[in-house]
Order: structure tokens, then sequence, then C-alpha cells
């Protein structure tokens, strides 16, 4: 699509005119004029077909009859005469001569706004069938398309005859020109155009008729599918329906034009609408020729709600089960999983940065750290799914559970670290949960073979489609627009695609980091074999890594000391660039490049270095600065450490410990599945815990509320009933 160089766009007549079919969506039709003008500028050929003519002379009609009425009725005042305000019927050929003319005035007057010329053309069924005039038509619109002019195309509905037979069912290569739609994909073969846009005030072809419960967009659309389509009825105004739509579309398509149906009228895309399909988004209906072998991404997301139904319900041992044995095949094969990711870093080593290699790469140290991890995952699973939290006798005989559940169908998206695969996989299968997984493309083979592990664990039980990895072609813009079918997405990877993520997600909570700024205070109270210690795991331990100190915050009563000069010393010769930022900067007679930001994620072998008057003004600071990710107070004053801890509201705050600390498998849940600065929900590292939430279990014995009325005979208890052992050391294990 992003190739396309000739387009025709048809706007539909629900497109063209208002909710009142008395007159123009003039907001719409500038939205559309500004899109295409703008793809002609930029060196498109566009073609628009356009609707409107009779709703447009309707409009002018009825305020010609009213008027004339009116002066007719002030004429005999003085006489008895009734007074008739109706309108008489409107003859739609009549309608459209007196609104073509001022419609393709309006479409001027807006192209002219973007110095784009537009040509009127006129045709009917006719033009189609006699050689000549094709010809000479095909002649006009290629002269036109030369010069740089949007032709604005409609049929001549003033003089349109009958349609011909539908000799197109006939196994004749010609399609009766019967509407806009049939009209454009006729014009579109003829000039073959590369793709056609046909708009109309649907998102897209559904399998049944919009506004039905079981109705689902679809996405693309294959000839041959058409038996697994329920039509409803045309569209509220003009000559065709979907039916005719996508009988057009398909015509079009054995034609040679790409096709795409989208919506028109909605306020929130259309301003886009056009470029977007042309940039290839994931915007309505594409029709395709060929169908891919594998299942489609909602076909996968199906599948996995499915299997991840029946996980949930399997005794928390078998999922422990599953765990344990991925973790075994994970050390089995670590041979596989090496060569894999050979081919991957060969692939990458010429294109990718150091920080990204390192999180590529996988070693036997690395993946005998992964089967650790998730074995210990597998124990949590025993206090997962399932656990009574609470219970309440609310009355006699009506006693309410609290009971985690998992959340459903979990779609992670992560970038070149292939560990994650394992590690989020063993979370989901622990908690329960249904998991999509979007990995970059950078470690292709390496997660294949990984995803290969993973479901053959789940074959076990038979839950093999319970994780699934959706496919490298498949958009992220896509997957976030599945709001019906995906529960929960977590972006696992850079600022920027946490951020690109939460912006194209629609309906789906996101649940994800912004930056990791994290700070490393040293007080004024400070022990300097901590402070190096600390400051050098914290920076350079794995520089690339969330949770890696990107500020240092110095006391000022520490500078021109030998903890001050030992600190600077250290950083250099672990060869970290320093930033310094504007107060550390006035204090030193060397000069260091200034920060540009006092709030950079470098993910790097450098960092910001700031001063601070005290504990107070770093937590301010921190607060001003940070991402609310990891913070680190290094002292010996237990005062001002606690004073820190409560008083700073990040995700993870240390006293006297790295800040590398913050991560999953080091806070003993086996791993995580991303790190969450988020204010609701699970923050921090994100184990079993954050992939559960909870559902409320009622038991009664033929309870109404109204029983419990001022004429009823029970009264509420609302008393908390003791857990079950078994419940009460589950929750107190998690």
């Amino acid at each position: 699509l992003r190739q396309a160089k000739r387009i025709v766009v048809k706007l539909g007549s629900a497109v063209v005119t208002r909710g009142d079919e008395c007159g123009l969506a003039l907001g719409r039709l500038a939205s559309i004029v500004e899109q295409v003008a703008m793809l002609q500028n930029h060196g498109r050929e566009m073609m628009i077909v356009t609707s409107g003519a009779v709703a447009f002379g309707k409009q002018r009609l009825r305020h010609e009859i009213l008027l004339s009425q009116s002066v007719r009725q002030a004429l005999q005042s003085g006489h008895n005469q009734p007074k008739d305000m109706s309108l008489p019927a409107l003859e739609a050929r009549a309608c459209a001569a007196a609104g073509q003319s001022g419609l393709m005035a309006l479409y001027e007057a807006m192209f002219s706004q973007y110095s784009t010329c537009t040509a009127q053309v006129l045709v009917t069924n006719l033009d189609f069938h006699d050689d000549e005039k094709r010809q000479n038509l095909h002649s006009t619109l290629q002269e036109l398309l030369r010069m740089n002019i949007v032709p604005i195309i409609n049929t001549n509905d003033a003089v349109v005859p009958p349609p011909e037979p539908n000799s197109d069912l006939h196994g004749v290569n010609v399609i009766s020109i019967k509407d806009n739609d049939s009209l454009a994909a006729r014009l579109a073969v003829e000039m073959k155009a590369d793709l056609l846009i046909a708009l109309s005030d649907v998102e897209g072809l559904y399998n049944s008729p919009p506004g039905t419960d079981d109705a689902k967009l679809i996405d693309i659309f294959y000839p041959g599918d058409q038996h697994s389509i329920t039509f409803g009825t045309k569209s509220r105004v003009g000559l065709g329906g979907m039916e005719a739509k996508v009988k057009a579309a398909l015509w079009a398509l054995q034609g040679g034009t790409s096709v795409v149906i989208a919506n028109g009228t909605n306020p929130k895309v259309t301003g886009h609408v056009i470029t977007d399909i042309v940039e290839g988004k994931k915007v309505g209906t594409f029709f395709s020729e060929t169908k891919p072998a594998g299942p489609s991404v909602e076909e996968q997301t199906e599948m996995a709600r499915s299997s991840g139904r029946i996980l949930a319900s399997l005794q928390a041992e078998k999922r422990s089960e599953i765990i344990c044995r991925l973790a075994d095949l994970l050390t089995e094969k670590t041979e596989e999983i090496l060569a894999a990711n050979k081919l991957d870093l060969e692939v990458a080593s010429s294109r990718l940065p150091s920080a990204m290699l390192k999180r590529l790469s996988l070693s036997v140290a690395k993946i005998n750290s992964l089967s650790i991890g998730l074995r210990q995952i597998a124990t949590s699973a025993q206090n997962s799914a399932g656990r009574v939290l609470r219970r309440t006798r609310v009355a006699h005989n009506l006693e309410l559970e609290q009971i985690t559940v998992p959340i459903g169908v979990v779609l992670v998206i992560f970038e070149a670290r292939p560990d994650c695969l394992p590690q989020v996989s063993a979370l989901a299968i622990a908690s329960g949960n249904a998991l999509l997984l979007k990995g970059g493309k950078e470690a292709a083979n390496t997660n294949h073979v990984l995803l290969q592990l993973t479901q053959e664990a789940l074959s076990m039980h038979g839950l093999r489609e319970a994780v699934q990895m959706v496919s490298t072609r498949e958009e992220v813009e896509g997957l976030c627009r599945l709001d019906k079918m995906i529960d929960l997405i977590i972006p696992r990877g850079s600022f920027q695609l946490v951020q690109d993520i939460k912006k194209a997600a629609k309906g789906i909570p996101v649940l994800g980091h912004s930056e990791g700024v994290c700070h490393v205070y040293v007080d004024a109270d400070a022990s300097a074999d901590k402070v190096i210690g600390i400051v050098r795991d914290s920076k350079c331990e794995y520089p690339a890594a969330c949770n890696a100190m990107e500020t240092l915050l110095i006391h000022r009563d520490i500078l021109r000391t030998p903890l001050f000069d030992q600190i600077i010393d250290m950083l250099r010769t672990e060869r970290v660039r320093i930033h310094a930022g504007p107060r550390f900067a006035s204090y030193l007679t060397f000069s260091p490049s200034e920060a540009k930001s006092l709030r950079t994620e470098y993910n790097d072998l450098e960092c910001c270095v700031e001063v601070v008057d005290s504990m107070q003004e770093a937590v301010e600071h921190i607060h001003k600065y940070g991402s609310s990710h990891t913070d680190v107070i290094i002292t010996e004053n237990a005062k001002t450490a606690e004073q820190f801890l409560q008083q700073l509201d990040s995700a993870c705050v240390f006293w006297n410990a790295s800040s590398r600390f913050a991560d999953g498998y080091r806070f003993g849940l086996g791993a995580e599945v991303g790190i969450s600065t988020a204010r609701i929900h699970a923050r921090g590292p994100v184990g079993i815990e954050g992939l559960l939430t909870t559902k409320w279990v009622l038991r009664g014995d033929g309870h109404t509320v109204a029983d419990f009325s001022e004429q009823g005979t029970q009264t509420y208890l609302h008393e908390n009933l003791p857990l079950e052992q078994k419940e009460i050391l589950q929750r107190d294990s998690s």
C-alpha cells in the first residue's frame, strides 16, 4: 500500500451526506479533501468517485420550494385559501441535476486551498459498454492525471438509464454500473489503479451485520470467504450496501487493484483514514488474494483464550509440572538454543548497538539461571489462581468469597531479549493466563526454538495453544486494536516502545514503565566502602538495564573530600562519561559535558551527577526528574534512611543496596513479566501476583435483596470468617 502510485477514493453517500440526509457533511469532506490533496502533492495520482449530488440537490430544491410556498401564502393572505406547507416528492434525477454543479463547485473551492486543480467527469453505464466511449474516457482521465489534476467522477444521475443486466454474473469480464461501488471498481481496473479505498459509514466488513451480538470486524478478507458472511440491509442512503461493496471489491481485486473498505464518518479517524491506509496501517478491511498458511492473529487469540481457560482450571500442581518440564527442556536443549542465538547475533552484530547485543546474547550461564528462575515460579504456582483471599458471612446461609483468578489473554511485546520468552511464559502458565508473544525480529531464530520448547512443555496436558507467538509481519498497532480479545498488554523494552504501545492501545489496559531514570543519593553520613561498591554496581554491572543508575546525587558536604575523589576516580576507571548537572558544574574546576536534561535514561556507561543540600532536597529532585522506577539512598543514618524510604513514592526504594536488585528473579519471584511504574494494580517487578485479578463468589439459599428490606425477614451480618488452614498458609507464603 505504501507503494501505491495511482489511487481511487470512493466516497459513499453516507460519508458525503449528513445524518439528516438533507445536506453535505462539510467537515468530513474538508478532511478528506486535505488528505487527497496532500497525497496528490506528494506525487500520487488521485481520483475521487463521489456521491452527494442527489443529497445536495434535494437540499437546494427543498429550500426553493419552501421559499416559493412562503411567497404564495403571502400573496394569498387576503383570501381564505388553505395553507398547505407540505413538500411534494422530489424526483432523484431532478435533485441530481440541481445538485451536481453545487457539489463540484464545493470540491473546487476546497481543493483550491491546497493549490490543487480538479476536473468533473460524469459517466453512465453506456460509457463503459461502448468501446469508443470507454477509450475516450480512459484517454481523458489519463490526460488529467498527467497534468496533475484530480478527476472528480460521478454517475450522471440526471440522465442515467436503468442498470444493464448483470453480465458480470455470466462469466463476462464486465461489471455493471449500478452504483458508485461498481463504478469505482470499474474505473480502478480500467485505469490500472494500484489501490481502491472505499469509504462508508462502517469500520469495514463484518462477518454479520454491525451491531449484532457476534459481529466481528474482518481485517483481511479472502476470495471464497463470502459463505462465512451474513449481509444486512443496504446503506441508509445511496444504492449499495455492504454486499455490493464486497462484490465490487472482489471484482477490482481480480482485475489487479488492491482494495480497502474503511469508515469515512468516524470523527476520531476521519482526519487521517486515507493517509493511514496508504501508509499500510491496519485500517478497515483489506482484500487479499493470497491467504497465509498459518492462522490469523485473531484465530491465534481465540485458540489461546480457549486453552487458557482450561489451563486456569488445572490444579496448581499440574501447572507447576508444565513449568518444571520447560525448565528441564531449557537445560536439555541448551546447544540448540545457543546455535539459534548465534545465528541471530551474526545478523544483528553489524546493525545493533552493543547494549542491545548484550540483551540479545544468551550463554550457558544465562540459560542455567533461567532454569533456576523457572523452578522458583513453579513453586509459586501453588499460591496463584483459585486462592481465597477473603471470606464473609453476609447473612445466615449467605457466604461471600474473594478468589484470585487469571486476567485472561495477555499480550507481551518485547524487543531483542529472548530470555524474556520462557520467563513470561512460565509466569503466564503459573497464573493460568493465555499468552500472546510478539518478539523482536532480531531474536527470531532464538524465539522460534524457545517457543517450540514452551509449547512442548504445555503439550503434556494438551494445552500447546495456550502460548502463541504472533507473526513478525503483524503490526503492533493492529494487535492493539483487538480490545475485545486481549485483556492486558505488557510492553517490555525501551521507553519508546512503551510509549508507542500506550498510544496505539485502543481500550486495552497497558502495564508498563516509563523511563528507567534511577537515582542513587549519597548522603553526608554515607560509608565510603558502601558508596563505591553500590555506585559501581548500579551503573556499571549492566548499564543497558532499566534499573541501572542514570543520575548520581551527592550531598554538598561530600564535595572536596577524599570520598568525592574516590567516586570520580572509580567512574573514570570504569569509563563512565559524566554529565554535570547545573549545581555540580558550578563547583568544578574541570569541565565535563553539561547534562542536556536532568531526566535522561542513558542506557550506557554515562550518567548525570548533581549536588543537593539535603536528603529532603534529594527527594524533591527525584520527584521532579525521576521516573518512579527505582531509587537508592546510601547512608549510615537510620533516621535519614527511613525518611527517604517513606517520603519517596517510587515503585522500588532501597537503602544501602544497588538499584540493580529491582528485578523479579532477585526479589524471589522467579522472573518478571515486566517492571511497572503505574499507580494501580501491580508496581515494581511484576510476577505471578501482577497477572492475577479477583472475582467474588456468593453462595446463598434462595436469598433476595427484598428479604433485607424494612418489611423483610433477614438482616445483614457481614462477619469475617476465618480462612481454612491451607488458605491461610497460601496467603502468608504469597
